[in-house]
């Protein structure tokens, strides 16, 4: 079933007010009928629609049931990626969006080959912004999580001072133990926090700022992941133990 993302201004009595570029995509490139059925996503809600009429610029979608699916997870996960090639990056937003994420912040680091400047850290990120909303409706997402402006490490560190639980994957880290014992503390309603490296891997300074700021140092397994498969794994995790939780 197709999803679409509209404002709470589109919304009027039991009814959504559907234009522009998806209004173009209902009519012309999915040739939706009057009757058609598809899902409609508006402040953090998901209701079930009827296609109702099909105006000169507007699509009319009547709510058939309110509240009809809930895809979020109990926990929010911030994901703080240590800045890498744009392509690797594009990969992690697409899949950790798949698996819930709230917010993702691209880190400048260290050991970051990517270095961008001011006119390309706006652009990239209007790129990127759009690639979380297509994941998010492809997964069927009642929100579009938001893509964060760039971030020093030291910028990273304050803002890591008010999450709930902060998760390093940390090659050098001890056994899977440590990793479980961390997942443990999940509870339902809390800001969790995960930072990966980039292609390079942390920096020793950067892991000791970590866990000054209250980080669990964790591990992913015995193998060397490659940082866009870090961040999937890691936020997969914390998606595994929050929805047992429920």
């Amino acid at each position: 079933m197709y999803n679409f993302f509209v404002e709470s201004s589109d919304k009027k009595d039991n009814r959504y007010f559907i234009s522009g570029d998806d209004y173009n995509h209902i009519k012309n490139v999915l040739r939706m009928s009057v009757g058609d059925t598809f899902l409609v996503s508006c402040d953090g809600a998901s209701d079930l629609c009827r296609l109702a009429a099909i105006e000169s610029d507007t699509i009319v979608a009547e709510i058939i049931e309110e509240n009809y699916q809930n895809t979020n997870l109990p926990i929010s996960i911030h994901l703080f990626q240590g800045l890498p090639k744009s392509d690797k990056l594009e990969l992690i937003i697409q899949k950790t969006v798949e698996l819930g994420v709230a917010s993702i912040t691209p880190v400048a680091m260290k050991r970051s080959i990517v270095k961008l400047d001011d006119k390309k850290k706006k652009t990239k990120r209007e790129r990127w912004q759009a690639i979380a909303a297509a994941a998010a409706k492809q997964s069927k997402r009642s929100v579009i999580p938001e893509l964060c402006e760039v971030l020093s490490y030291k910028q990273f560190i304050e803002k890591a001072k008010d999450l709930d639980l902060l998760l390093v994957p940390y090659e050098c880290a001890d056994k899977m133990a440590a990793t479980v014992d961390a997942l443990s503390q999940i509870k339902i309603g809390m800001n969790i926090g995960i930072i990966i490296g980039p292609e390079g891997g942390f920096d020793e300074t950067e892991i000791n700022l970590a866990k000054e700021a209250g980080g669990k140092i964790i591990s992913l397994g015995e193998r060397i992941l490659r940082t866009e498969t870090a961040a999937i794994t890691a936020t997969a995790m914390c998606m595994l133990y929050s929805e047992i939780k429920l």
